[in-house]
């Protein structure tokens, strides 16, 4: 089979380094790409935003299975141009894509089809906002309705903060996605994202993970892309995830199907375990970025299949096999990130790959032969562990051998799971 895989960041990495593998594959190709994701694949000068060009490469290289890792091309659309061209894709339709796309449209799913969630209200205009926000008191959480690269949610935990949320939202500091705010309850609990794969009627459950969204140790600091993450999720218990699947995802699949937007793709259900149970914070519509670099790790069974299956409508009786290890990854940001960031600063070295520990790339370049740095989030220090203790110290160990001088990280990635583990 030949793939082309869209992305370039750490999640696409993870993603050619588990495909790499697949008995199946023939030929691997990837665009843009990054400097880790060229050590799997051959990269493709091509621009992604530009549908037909990608259409016109498939076609040219006989193209069997596209992959598409980010959202922001699947909320664009790129799967309809590729499907209407007739190449299989994994990822799901413009439509289905509001699922990311608009927190609004998935909220109004979740009360339509009694998908426990927060309660919300949705706002065009600052002063209704502020003047629910008022009535409802604090702690509240403003989101920018549309794609924000993680950056458009506030878990507000003042008035003022909250009040402040809803002028950056409208000021237009996120552009279209901040056209719309959805104000919403702040659901107090433990956090954890769950994966599944779907095909439009059947659902497979791949795994439970944790992530670390706050830049600081100690869940410190504005809210990032994500900053690490270890699987499985101990709050994930085998009830956990028979309640998620029941009460979250198969009615977002059943309702999905009924609104004439079938999903197919991966849904990433961004979970809090209430007192309650299981409710839905977000839905994302692709793989996490850190979730899948420790997800790849643990997955035994082979990927490409189970995508494509997903991709063709016959994931029906499909099985997933996971390693009983855990994996943990930590990421290394450019000192600044979140905020602004200098740009091209040398890696000078990186560990040594093992069979427990790999470093993914996300915003890494070669410039004059050199591996500099480009990005927010620049790598992903992987590793397994017969425990997270273990994981996390074998993941540590590796950052120890990044030298980055421009480089932070937090060094607590997996903190509730290793107190979990000591108690």
């Amino acid at each position: 089979m030949k793939v082309l895989l869209i992305g370039s960041g750490g999640r696409e990495h993870a993603l050619a380094w588990k495909i790499a593998q697949s008995p199946q594959l023939t030929a691997l190709y990837a665009a843009p790409g990054n400097p880790g994701i060229a050590e799997e694949a051959t990269i493709v000068a091509l621009d992604i935003d530009d549908h037909a060009a990608v259409v016109d490469f498939c076609r040219r290289e006989s193209i069997d299975f596209v992959v598409v890792g980010p959202e922001a091309p699947l909320v664009a659309g790129l799967a309809d141009a590729l499907r209407a061209a007739g190449i299989a894709t994994f990822g799901p339709s413009a439509a289905a894509a509001q699922l990311e796309g608009s927190k609004g449209f998935t909220k109004d799913l979740c009360a339509k089809y009694a998908i426990p969630t927060g309660a919300y209200k949705r706002f065009t205009e600052a002063e209704p906002a502020k003047a629910y926000i008022r009535e409802q008191g604090a702690p509240i959480v403003i989101k920018a309705d549309g794609l924000a690269a993680g950056k458009g949610v506030t878990v507000a935990m003042t008035l003022d903060e909250a009040l402040a949320a809803v002028d950056e939202c409208f000021s237009g500091v996120f552009g279209a996605a901040g056209a719309e705010v959805v104000v919403e309850a702040y659901l107090d609990g433990e956090e954890a994202s769950f994966f599944c794969l779907s095909d439009g009627k059947a659902v497979l459950p791949l795994a439970s993970a944790q992530d670390h969204k706050r830049v600081g140790d100690g869940d410190t600091g504005p809210n990032t892309g994500g900053m690490g993450a270890y699987s499985p999720a101990p709050v994930m218990t085998a009830g956990m995830v028979e309640r998620t699947m029941q009460e979250i995802i198969e009615p977002t699949v059943r309702g999905m199907a009924e609104s004439g937007y079938p999903f197919t793709g991966v849904f990433f259900a961004g979970l809090m375990i209430t007192a309650k149970g299981p409710e839905l914070i977000e839905y994302n519509v692709r793989f996490g970025d850190p979730e899948c670099q420790v997800l790849m790790m643990r997955m035994k069974s082979d990927l490409l299949p189970l995508l494509y299956a997903a991709a063709t409508g016959t994931l029906d009786g499909k099985e997933i096999e996971w390693h009983d290890d855990a994996a943990l990854t930590v990421v290394m940001a450019s000192r600044g990130y979140p905020g602004s960031y200098e740009k091209n600063t040398p890696i000078a070295a990186l560990p040594d790959a093992s069979a427990a520990t790999k470093v993914f790339h996300a915003g890494t370049a070669i410039k004059d032969g050199r591996l500099v740095a480009t990005g927010g989030r620049v790598l992903n220090v992987t590793a397994m562990g017969s425990t997270v203790s273990d994981a996390k110290d074998a993941a540590y160990a590796g950052v120890n051998g990044v030298s980055w001088e421009n480089g932070f990280y937090r060094r607590d990635i997996g903190w509730r799971a290793v107190a979990r583990e000591k108690a």
